[in-house]
């Protein structure tokens, strides 16, 4: 049974490739040049039509796109590996609750703070002006989120797990570290013990030292 993920670093791509490996699931990974536009190919785009990574083709051929979606496949086909909790259970509804707000409330603020061209004219100033609204908002909730991590170091009490890794991508993105280090804390923590950890460290590592500067949840396109 073999997955194929396609990811870019310094994307959400790198949150499912670390679960992939928590998992111990065998894969293939194909990593998209999203500055030289790999991503807007006719090859990619066959695969997934938004351009976005990551993207997941399943062992039977499904493909799989947006990370909270694959999160779910990944938690729902292998439910030993822990990557949420028990289903059913209170924490497995907590869990949604976050990672819907990360996928709601935070991911779409970052495309915005990357790209507010894409929203707004630049020639008025209503794109930079949207930018920092965009910007506040995101800080604004990636503190919301901060206050409801509940484990030491993890989000529950229990990791690592889905939850970890995606909030951990996010604050990765576009964020001073200063800014950083005194507002989000167990964020920083959990982003520490990641780093560490045997499986999901060297992935975490190649890719946020392998291209300089932020890139965004699903890069630019």
């Amino acid at each position: 049974m073999t997955y194929t993920l396609y990811t870019s670093r310094r994307t959400s791509g790198m949150a499912i490739d670390c679960l992939l490996a928590l998992i111990g699931a065998r894969y293939d990974k194909t990593v998209l040049d999203l500055r030289a536009g790999e991503q807007n190919g006719a090859a990619y785009r066959r695969v997934n039509p938004t351009g976005k990574v990551p993207a997941l083709v399943l062992p039977d051929g499904q493909v799989v796109t947006e990370s909270a979606a694959i999160i779910l496949t990944l938690a729902d086909r292998h439910p030993e590996a822990g990557l949420l909790p028990p289903a059913g259970t209170p924490a497995r509804w907590t869990a949604y609750r976050w990672l819907m707000v990360l996928t709601s409330e935070v991911y779409p603020m970052i495309e915005i703070v990357d790209f507010p061209e894409r929203f707004a004219p630049r020639e008025d100033g209503r794109a930079e002006a949207l930018r920092d609204r965009a910007m506040a908002r995101f800080l604004d909730r990636l503190v919301l989120i901060e206050a409801a991590v509940a484990g030491s170091p993890w989000f529950l009490s229990d990791g690592p797990g889905a939850l970890d890794i995606y909030l951990a991508n996010m604050t990765e993105w576009s964020v001073d570290p200063e800014w950083r280090r005194t507002h989000l804390p167990k964020a920083v923590a959990i982003v520490s013990a990641l780093t560490r950890h045997p499986v999901v460290g060297p992935i975490w590592r190649e890719s946020f030292s392998a291209v300089a500067g932020p890139v965004g949840p699903g890069g630019p396109l």
